[in-house]
């Protein structure tokens, strides 16, 4: 999985900007961050996700999800785009995107 290949997965969510956050692309909606890349050379997505969810990803043992000790106690998880599974990517970035989008965008997308 690429960068390229995130843009082609969150291309159906409304309103989602192409951005950057702390230096790097970055993804967005009205203004408010989702995910991230950490660097190019590190191919690390950061995703935005609750901390049970974090705790449930980091526990299955897939090699696909990190953290590091800045990231103890925030929702935030790192996803290695060699490794993470599309279909994977794809739920963790549409639940990022919820947890971010107002209300009456959600609803929208819900109803459509």
């Amino acid at each position: 999985m690429t960068w390229d290949d995130v843009l082609a997965i969150v291309a159906d969510l409304p309103e989602v900007e192409e951005s950057t956050w702390f230096h790097t692309p970055a993804l967005k909606v009205r203004g408010k961050g989702f995910a991230r890349l950490r660097t190019e050379a590190e191919g690390l997505l950061v995703v935005m996700c609750d901390l049970d969810e974090k705790e449930a990803l980091l526990a299955s043992g897939d090699p696909a999800f990190t953290t590091t000790p800045h990231y103890d106690g925030y929702g935030a998880i790192l996803v290695d785009l060699d490794r993470v599974d599309r279909g994977h990517l794809t739920e963790l970035l549409t639940e990022a995107w919820r947890r971010k989008a107002p209300v009456r965008l959600r609803k929208a997308f819900d109803g459509a």
